[in-house]
């Protein structure tokens, strides 16, 4: 008698839905020219850090891919840019590892370490704050020190405030699930479109090019729209990536899972549900990219560059997402 499926598996793996969805993504991935160099020269700084990793943990950094994660949101950046980028990838995701990690950290360690990050970010780096020491605050110091230097205290600001709001929805989803509340669907969607980052990758953007944009523009409806579009899409593929984690370790905090107990439906059932919604989502964004109207020759330019970055941060986490450690997945299909 064979093994029975697990419930997940019927009747499509979640791995021929990734591999599905991205057929049909009509964005087209990019990739940097200085990928493997600046993950190569990543992959040389963690060690000297001071991490508290041993060398199987830094391999799995280093097969995580984070520069050339990087490399797919930011392709027209420099080599000099990009390890900014890959550097504060990889704070991010050190930090996703240590608060939601089996010896993941406490509402109140997150708490601190949300206050402690943003008194870095905002008033600077002479005075330390308990909240963020030893060789995280030596990394993010490192990554921070050029955007600090070469951008307007505006965009500091934005960029503060982004991360913000990523570490506080980040201790939100640490109090519910210490509560043992899972969300409903209107919940998470929320609750993700913080935890996901891609609020903090947006202003990035700005920083590769050298044109930010205005408030007025940044946060103009249309483009908020489009941002918040931009940011399920990259947020709901990689909750189907990471769905059998989840299972045993998100307390119902996944859009599958969350589907699945609103609707009252088996798991299978709501891996079809949430791809069907991803595929609405892609088609609502590709609508909205279009209809985006002239803000003037002198900040159109700047703009395309904008929604450019939120579209190849979507199709950026298909392709990192298929290739990274971090989340197996079945081998490309002819």
């Amino acid at each position: 008698m064979g093994a029975i499926p697990r419930p997940w598996e019927e009747p499509m793996m979640t791995g021929d839905i990734l591999w599905s969805l991205r057929s049909h993504c009509p964005i087209p991935p990019r990739l940097s020219p200085h990928a493997d160099r600046v993950q190569r020269w990543l992959d040389d700084l963690l060690p000297g850090l001071g991490l508290p990793l041993d060398g199987p943990a830094l391999d799995r950094l280093s097969r995580a891919g984070f520069a050339r994660y990087a490399s797919r949101l930011y392709p027209q950046a420099t080599e000099a840019d990009l390890r900014v980028v890959a550097a504060l990838f990889t704070w991010f995701f050190l930090i996703d590892d240590a608060c939601d990690g089996p010896h993941r950290l406490t509402p109140q360690q997150i708490r601190a370490l949300r206050d402690g990050t943003l008194w870095l970010l905002r008033e600077g780096h002479r005075i330390r704050h308990p909240g963020l020491t030893g060789p995280l605050r030596r990394l993010l110091l490192r990554a921070w020190r050029e955007p600090r230097r070469r951008m307007p205290a505006r965009w500091r600001l934005r960029f503060a405030d982004a991360v913000g709001h990523h570490l506080h929805g980040t201790w939100q989803e640490a109090v519910e699930k210490a509560a043992g509340r899972p969300p409903d669907v209107a919940r998470y969607v929320e609750l993700r479109r913080a935890t996901s980052a891609a609020y903090v990758s947006y202003p990035l953007i700005e920083f590769v090019t050298g044109r930010p944009l205005p408030d007025a523009v940044y946060h103009h409806p249309l483009l908020r729209e489009i941002a918040d579009l931009g940011n399920d899409l990259l947020s709901w593929y990689n909750d189907l990536a990471s769905l059998e984690r989840d299972r045993a370790t998100s307390g119902g905090h996944n859009l599958v899972l969350a589907l699945a107990a609103e609707r009252g439906v088996p798991v299978v059932a709501a891996v079809g549900l949430a791809a069907e919604r991803w595929r609405a989502t892609m088609r609502r964004f590709v609508e909205l990219r279009a209809t985006v109207p002239s803000f003037g020759p002198a900040l159109d330019e700047a703009v395309t560059d904008h929604l450019d970055g939120v579209a190849d941060a979507v199709r950026g986490t298909i392709e990192w997402t298929l290739e990274s450690a971090r989340y197996p997945t079945p081998a490309a299909r002819d």
